[in-house]
């Protein structure tokens, strides 16, 4: 198993209007060809504006074959086009468990 762990930066004051967005349009399109998250959350002390959410896959080729299968549909492109400017930056990662993992 892989996890894709995402943080992106969100514009000031578009916290509420992002996370409504991807609520009504993307959660519904990932959850079709991705499957539910692992973990969706926001940042409640730190750095403010972020959105830090988990996806699980099975392996690199699994991420990719469901990744390509997203961002053929209709409804993704018209996710990102409504989303465009809303993200100020946006790190990823891939996390491997470890041996000892309680989650593999």
């Amino acid at each position: 198993m892989i996890i894709d762990h995402r943080t992106y930066v969100i514009a000031h004051g578009r916290n509420k209007e992002y996370l409504a967005l991807f609520e009504a349009e993307a959660l519904p399109v990932q959850i079709k060809h991705i499957g539910e998250p692992v973990a969706y959350f926001t940042t409640a002390v730190g750095p403010v504006n972020e959105v830090v959410h988990l996806w699980a896959y099975e392996d690199f080729a699994d991420m990719e074959r469901k990744r390509k299968a997203r961002d053929a549909d209709p409804a993704w492109a018209e996710y990102k086009r409504k989303s465009a400017g809303m993200l100020v930056d946006q790190r990823n990662k891939i996390l491997t468990p470890t041996s000892f993992s309680p989650m593999k």
